[in-house]
């Protein structure tokens, strides 16, 4: 892109999405100048170590001053309070987003807060690993990942589009609708997995017949693969679970019936019913991999060492 949308971007949090919009947006030229701040003294060191950011400031009313754009790259519960204590210094015509996994609260808090003139259009990329903090980001990693925008209604067309704009060219496919529908899509496809991911790893911890050790030496594909979700960061999570509550309770109970189910699958013998669901879900599986939004690659793109050749002693005769 030769002419930036953005003149200043302010980021307002720096860990893994923050970072990687920081890599990204540079690497693209969307935007002239990136200013950042965060919580801790440390991550603000080293934002400034990295680079990623022309300037780091010490407060977010800093941050924000001659912005353009303004991201919020921070947990669910903290959006609220933040938006109060920028909203004097946010200029004429900015555009403020968001990254959060919940968008009704989101809307909620940080709505009454800002200036007429001032364009909220909240947005979640669809994008992540179990990895945070500044060192965590990467240009690529919005590539190909769902970027869902949620503009409030008498939302200014025109910046939400800018903001479509701006996040296709971090290389993001751009879909909007609704904050409501936009939780409880989410609840289903993200906060529930997580919840699983988190139950399960727990309830593991917590058997007294399984060691520890054998629980983390033993742990097969899916078993280790929960636990990539389970590392996810635990403010983050927290915030998203009791912003989301609704959503999450509905589809937690939808869940539990189909769990009822399967449950009564399994006791009584009943192969053929285990069967359907199983192809029904591979295909799911498949469907999302045939799209692009995951590898097809063997163990999702882990490496293996090579076998390694075996010793004289162990060859048979005459080799």
């Amino acid at each position: 892109m030769t002419t930036p949308l953005f003149n200043r971007m302010a980021l307002i949090g720096v860990g893994l999405i923050g970072s990687s919009i920081a890599r990204a947006a540079r690497e693209q030229g969307v935007v002239r100048s990136i200013v950042a701040t965060a919580r801790s003294g440390a991550t603000r060191a080293r934002v400034a170590e990295l680079g990623i950011a022309d300037r780091v400031v010490d407060t977010n009313a800093a941050a924000v001053e001659g912005a353009d754009l303004v991201i919020l790259c921070i947990p669910v519960g903290q959006c609220g309070p933040v938006a109060e204590e920028i909203a004097s210094r946010l200029a004429p015509g900015a555009i403020i987003s968001d990254v959060g996994s919940v968008k009704a609260s989101v809307v909620k808090d940080v709505a009454p807060h800002l200036p007429a003139g001032v364009h909220f259009v909240p947005a979640h990329p669809v994008a992540g690993t179990e990895n945070s903090g500044p060192d965590a980001g990467f240009a690529e990693l919005f590539i190909n990942r769902w970027c869902i925008l949620t503009p409030p209604d008498g939302t200014d067309p025109g910046a939400t589009d800018k903001l479509a704009t701006f996040w296709s060219a971090l290389g993001a496919n751009v879909e909007t609708m609704s904050p409501e529908h936009h939780d409880l899509v989410l609840a289903i496809t993200s906060h529930l997995p997580h919840l699983i991911a988190y139950t399960i790893v727990g309830t593991a911890d917590e058997l007294g017949r399984v060691t520890r050790s054998e629980v983390l030496k033993f742990s097969a594909g899916g078993f280790r693969d929960f636990t990539r979700i389970a590392a996810s960061d635990p403010t983050m999570w927290r915030d998203v679970f009791l912003a989301n509550r609704d959503a999450v309770l509905e589809m937690l109970g939808t869940f539990s019936e189909d769990l009822a189910k399967l449950t009564r699958a399994i006791r009584r013998g009943d192969g053929d019913t285990l069967f359907e669901l199983f192809t029904r879900t591979r295909a799911i599986r498949r469907g999302i991999v045939s799209i692009g939004q995951d590898s097809d690659t063997p163990d999702f793109g882990r490496p293996h060492e090579k076998l390694p050749p075996l010793p004289r002693p162990y060859m048979a005769d005459g080799e």
